[in-house]
Order: C-alpha cells, then sequence, then structure tokens
C-alpha cells in the first residue's frame, strides 16, 4: 500500500470523472471534492456560486504498478474536453475547469510532458492547468458513488454514462466493474 500514489485531477462534474475512475483498473479509491479555491471547507452551493475559486475534482489513489499516472491521464484526456475554459458540455462556470493537481513534483513533469503529447489531437489549445496540489476538501456525502446510486436520474443517464462507454471502448484492457 505504500508505494500507491495520489492525483487529483478536474474535468468539470465530478460525478462523471468519479463514475469512470470508479471502474478502472488499479484505482483504489475515488473521492469526489473541491480543489483550488479560497474558502476553508467550501460546500456545493458555495461552489455552485463560482465564487470560491474551487474546482469540482476527484481525488484518486492508485497502484501505479497496476495502472501508470500516464494511463489515468490518458482516461482524462478521453472523457473530457480539455480545451473549453471553464466549461464541460453545458456545465460553465470555473469550478468545472480542467485541471491537473499534483502530489509530487514528478507528477507535474508527467503531467506536462503529457499535456504537449495530445496536444496535436485536438483542435484547439489545451488550457488544462497543471499545479501542486493545495488543500483538498471532500464533498459532501451524497456525492460520493454518485453515478451508481443514481443510475436512472437524467444526468447520469445523458452526460456521465457517454463517458464511461467511452472509457470501456477506448481502455477495455483497463475496465473492472465497479463493485
Amino acid at each position: 500500500m505504500e508505494n500507491n500514489e495520489v492525483i487529483t485531477l478536474g474535468g468539470g462534474c465530478f460525478w462523471c470523472l468519479e463514475g469512470v475512475y470508479k471502474q478502472m483498473d488499479g484505482v483504489i479509491s475515488c473521492v469526489s471534492g473541491y480543489m483550488g479555491g479560497q474558502v476553508q471547507n467550501p460546500t456545493y452551493k458555495q461552489i455552485c456560486t463560482g465564487t470560491t475559486g474551487h474546482a469540482e475534482v476527484v481525488q484518486l489513489t492508485f497502484n501505479p504498478a497496476v495502472t501508470t499516472l500516464r494511463e489515468i491521464l490518458s482516461v482524462f484526456f478521453t472523457i473530457h474536453d480539455p480545451t473549453t475554459l471553464n466549461r464541460q458540455g453545458n456545465d460553465s462556470g470555473t469550478q468545472y475547469r480542467s485541471a491537473i493537481f499534483c502530489h509530487t513534483t514528478s507528477q507535474e513533469t508527467e503531467a506536462r510532458a503529457t499535456i504537449s503529447e495530445v496536444e496535436d489531437l485536438f483542435d484547439e489549445p489545451i488550457v488544462t492547468e497543471v499545479q501542486m496540489a493545495p488543500e483538498f476538501f471532500p464533498a459532501e456525502d451524497y456525492h460520493q458513488s454518485y453515478y451508481f446510486s443514481n443510475t436512472n436520474q437524467s444526468y447520469c443517464q445523458f452526460v456521465v454514462a457517454p463517458k464511461i462507454v467511452k472509457f470501456k471502448d477506448k481502455f477495455k484492457n483497463k475496465f473492472k466493474a465497479f463493485r
């Protein structure tokens, strides 16, 4: 367990990222939360105002012997649009920005290298911010495993589920059913 790593990603709504990463082989835990703002212990209601500076994020603990950071970032750049500033689909505001919050300098180097490698795959420039991770605040309990508790909800069916399908199709060897 001591060789596990932590990385924190913001790619729009945290329900989308969590729904995918909870099904990725090698990801040990996935916690929805908030990062990158100036308010201590923010609430979802505060985040939704767009005034706290926080992004909706998922904090992943993963086993790099099973799933590498590069693989996690490849999934990240497949399931969200890193070229839209402060927006993912109909979700708009700084809380929906694309961000990689690194927990080590080697992760920061890897994140920047990955962006350089994938930038030609997009028609617009990548606007994903890369920075060292500030304090993480877990989201309220009802946000944890949201997709798996609400699969029949329309947002989950029309926004989250297609991202999971895209992940399963492109990364078949990394898919595991959520338990």
